[in-house]
């Protein structure tokens, strides 16, 4: 099998001839910017400096050369961006303060505060710190004695349909897709045009759209009506343009999960989320019947994991099975026949982080075992690599399975 034959066949349940890996197939499967450079050197292979392609989480786009050492299937496109081929145009040196010789897009988003805080848009990276963070995260705390902040619906929805795509556009997306194609024997994985913009944590964060979709339910229909109607535009207009050179799509990214629950009910998810992801999802299969639907949904979900199916999405992402009570067995049983899991294949928390490299071997071994049965399963880790992870782990987790 090749790469992408081996990626195919795992999505469709049938036989493959050793399970499929990933590293870096989007921005939740990925490897911190700072680690890469020591895994380049554990696999013997030339140094260079990582191109940091999510210059939040400080991601490294990963280099063919390391995808074929570890075995990996899959490559990435999004927005003009891929690893399936060199793009020494999109990439300029950028030191981070002295702190990591890397390439990124643009250096000059980027600047040095006197105390050595790295400052990017919005984000800021303090020396000690690995990623760019914003307080909050971002999401301020609300004040709770304020009213619910519902926003003009007729307003968002004039901007929704304000961006159409245009010829040239789809013209050139199918000309970057059919040459990645061209360029790999990997499976290609598309994080572009198809996300529904839909999520838990809505436009107001995680703090407040919950109690929107509990207090406001139909503002909340209304509210992914309109997100679902530019999505389906969008899947119209672009993936008849590229559906003979993508084999997934990610149609969903939605942290529903915490470390020990669903962030809202069952129920809000199945009246005010399922049916809008599911018409997704079915004009996906509709269009390109043999392309799948990806959704990355952190945390607790396993209470959700049959409405997941039920939404359309053939694959879930991260596999956060430590999360919640749960086991990866309860997880694969779960699904199984039914959606792919993406991930999971060792508890990041804790072996990965914490234990010897003879337990996470032995972990990694003991998941791939029972999670490749059937077929329905793509190897990586529970969402990204952080710098903290010793590439020696990284070694024996990828090596565990290989062996399997």
């Amino acid at each position: 099998m090749n790469p992408r034959d081996r990626i195919v066949a795992a999505l469709n349940f049938r036989p493959t001839d050793r399970i499929p890996r990933d590293l870096g197939g989007m921005r939740s499967t990925g490897i911190s910017a700072f680690s890469y450079p020591k895994l380049v050197s554990a696999l013997g292979l030339p140094p260079r400096p990582p191109r940091v392609h999510d210059t939040g989480q400080m991601l490294a786009l990963p280099d063919l050369d390391v995808l074929d050492a570890l075995g990996c299937d899959v490559v990435t496109v999004e927005w003009g961006v891929t690893n399936a081929f060199d793009q020494p145009e999109l990439w300029h040196p950028y030191g981070f303060n002295g702190r990591l010789a890397a390439t990124v897009r643009n250096p000059a988003d980027y600047a040095v505060l006197p105390d050595g805080t790295i400052v990017n848009g919005g984000g800021r990276m303090p020396p000690a710190s690995f990623v760019f963070d914003s307080e909050h995260a971002g999401q301020p705390m609300p004040d709770f004695d304020a009213p619910l902040p519902l926003i003009d619906l007729k307003e968002f929805a004039r901007n929704a349909v304000s961006h159409v795509p245009t010829d040239g556009a789809i013209r050139e997306a199918r000309d970057f897709y059919r040459r990645v194609r061209e360029s790999t024997g990997r499976a290609v994985f598309s994080t572009d045009y198809f996300g529904t913009g839909i999520g838990i944590g809505g436009y107001a964060g995680l703090a407040i759209f919950p109690m929107i979709c509990v207090e406001e339910p139909e503002f909340v229909k209304e509210y992914h009506e309109i997100c679902t109607r530019r999505a389906l535009r969008n899947v119209a207009a672009f993936l008849p343009a590229v559906r003979e050179s993508v084999d997934i799509v990610m149609t969903g990214c939605d942290d529903w999960g915490t470390q020990n629950t669903t962030i809202a009910s069952p129920k809000v998810y199945r009246e005010l989320f399922m049916p809008f992801y599911r018409r997704v999802n079915a004009e996906v299969h509709r269009i390109a019947p043999g392309v799948k639907t990806f959704l990355h949904c952190c945390g607790a979900v396993y209470d959700i994991l049959d409405s997941l199916v039920e939404s359309g999405f053939d694959i879930i992402n991260p596999v956060q099975w430590p999360a919640g009570g749960h086991s990866y067995k309860e997880w694969k049983d779960a699904v199984r026949g039914r959606a792919t899991l993406w991930g999971g294949g060792v508890d990041s928390q804790h072996t990965l982080a914490r234990g010897t490299l003879a337990d996470v071997e032995r972990e990694a071994r003991e998941v791939c075992a029972y999670m490749k049965a059937g077929g329905g399963f793509v190897f990586c880790n529970i969402h990204n690599l952080l710098a903290e992870v010793p590439a020696d782990r990284i070694l024996a987790m990828y090596r565990a399975a290989g062996a399997s």
